[in-house]
């Protein structure tokens, strides 16, 4: 043990926004497939039951505040994975009567979340796959709010549009080092608090999202995409899954019954 964090042969992951939804089940994917798992949320008594149930490592981390951040980069001194899952949206207003206070939220958690974290941990990445004789990942997870636009979602988008800059970018960057850089996508999840967050706690306009819809993806089925495309060969770089459930052809094109 070393600053509570596990050492050897086993394959070490950060998740992030792990208390609920698809960070949870990320998790208890990667656990599952081997990794001892860095449980990271703001919510310390989820986190420490989730990783007392997969045999993992709890962290209360809120990747909106440097201090936190910089505090979980020095507790982990092995890190082959980081899943960067923490992210909201909130509301649904037009751009004409768009909050700022909200915008600047979502970009806080969304972006520079991603941003923060990734700076914290990239030197551990690279030093685990120098030392492993492998890769590291940073993996983030985006939306399909981050190549098309709605009404609406005018500040989630642009929020998750910036991502998608982030992330090339980050490719383009780490070319020659041993580090994979992955954004999964997904368009509809229904997931129990994400809708619910966005609509301000009204179950009812979070629930009509999904009202109709077969079968939307699950954060399972999310979390089956991070799986796979974390356990490809080291030479294999998947730099965009995009997955949607079927009955949702496209952001505006979702079939109901």
């Amino acid at each position: 043990m070393v600053n509570g964090i596990r050492h050897g042969d086993i394959r070490h992951a950060v998740v992030t926004g792990a208390s609920s939804g698809i960070g949870e089940a990320t998790a208890r994917r990667l656990a599952a497939a081997g990794f001892h798992v860095v449980v990271a949320a703001r919510r310390t008594d989820r986190v420490e039951r989730l990783a007392e149930a997969i045999g993992g490592t709890p962290v209360t981390l809120d990747v909106t505040d440097q201090a936190s951040v910089d505090a979980l980069a020095a507790a982990v001194n092995t890190c082959h994975v980081l899943v960067n899952n923490a992210g909201l949206a909130i509301g649904t207003d037009p751009v004409e009567r768009g909050d700022p206070t909200d915008w600047q939220r979502m970009y806080e958690v969304n972006v520079l979340g991603v941003l923060r974290m990734t700076r914290a941990l990239l030197p551990t990445l690279e030093a685990s796959a120098a030392a492993s004789g492998g890769v590291g990942h940073v993996v983030i997870v985006g939306s399909t709010a981050g190549r098309i636009t709605y009404e609406g979602g005018g500040g989630y988008a642009a929020a998750k549009h910036a991502v998608v800059a982030l992330r090339e970018t980050l490719r383009l960057e780490l070319v020659g080092r041993p580090v994979r850089v992955t954004e999964i996508a997904p368009g509809m999840v229904a997931t129990a608090e994400f809708s619910l967050n966005r609509f301000g706690g009204d179950a009812g306009r979070a629930a009509a999202v999904y009202a109709g819809v077969p079968d939307p993806l699950t954060a399972d089925d999310v979390a089956d995409c991070i799986d796979w495309v974390v356990s490809r060969p080291p030479h294999v770089n998947v730099d965009l899954l995009e997955v949607r459930p079927l009955a949702q052809a496209a952001q505006h094109r979702v079939h109901r019954v």
